[in-house]
């Protein structure tokens, strides 16, 4: 049999999700206490210089888990979590409440419902999925074990779903690109393009010992500075970023494919 289409490739696949009034407050609980996690993991990890997943979880397991009452698999995630931005990035400053990454014990889809089911600190909590065609033709017949939940700036609940799917679809099976996105390189296509994360890279070091220069001053004219400095790195990311959407998306219209994004800037590889 041809190997290519044997082949698989891992996408993610964002699905906006149904959030009763009443549940809203647990999930922003549960990321806040996974970012709490995390930022404790990464201070016990910097203090005793422990980047092995499995040292760190005896040092940090116990601890954690008693100071900010999230679920044991939510601890064990957070743990490769803070590994896995230590070995990507060179400084992580502190986590912020905007996901959590889930696995098997913390997650289900069920295809037949349309519905997911999510670990919360107040237990398991289903959840409506609101999708398209596009979603439901990608997670036909899945049985994902991976997932992350965010919560954008607007106050929205996505959960982005992890699905193997072949690199050579055939029949009926949309047409997908799939798109890599890590530190490293910024986005890696399934084609084989591919935009290096250097120059971004860069750009937040230099701004990173510029602030800790102004930093130091504690000055009135400094504070005014460091939020003129935010700006200027926020609007090149951001510029940078539309850039390489237009690319992705002209792309995307000239073979006439679907766009599937996978999230691996968590990965410590990529």
């Amino acid at each position: 049999m041809n190997s290519s289409v044997d082949a698989m490739q891992t996408i993610s696949v964002k699905c906006k999700i149904q959030v009763p009034v009443e549940l809203r407050s647990e999930i922003d609980r549960t990321l806040q206490g996974f970012a709490d996690a995390c930022n404790q993991i990464l201070e016990v990890a910097k203090r005793e210089k422990c980047w092995n997943t499995t040292k760190l979880h005896h040092l940090v397991y116990k601890p954690v888990r008693a100071s900010t009452g999230i679920k044991a698999n939510h601890v064990c995630q957070a743990i490769r979590r803070v590994i896995g931005n230590a070995k990507a990035v060179k400084q992580v400053h502190k986590f912020r409440p905007t996901s959590i990454n889930l696995d098997a014990r913390t997650f289900q889809y069920l295809e037949e419902l349309q519905t997911v089911g999510v670990t919360l600190m107040c237990g398991r909590k289903k959840f409506k999925l609101s999708i398209g065609n596009y979603q439901l033709a990608l997670l036909k017949g899945q049985f994902p074990t991976a997932a992350t939940l965010k919560k954008t700036k607007h106050g929205d609940y996505y959960i982005n779903i992890c699905v193997d799917l072949p690199t050579n679809p055939t029949g009926r099976t949309p047409k997908v690109i799939g798109v890599d996105l890590g530190r490293r390189d910024i986005a890696t296509t399934s084609n084989g393009d591919s935009w290096s994360g250097k120059q971004i890279q860069n750009t937040r070091d230099r701004y990173s010992k510029v602030r800790s220069n102004v930093q130091s001053k504690r000055t009135r004219s400094s504070r005014k500075l460091l939020r003129r400095l935010s700006g200027r790195e926020q609007r090149f990311q951001k510029w940078l970023n539309h850039n390489i959407s237009k690319q992705l998306v002209r792309d995307a219209k000239q073979s006439n494919s679907a766009l599937a994004f996978e999230d691996l800037t968590n990965n410590p590889s990529c």
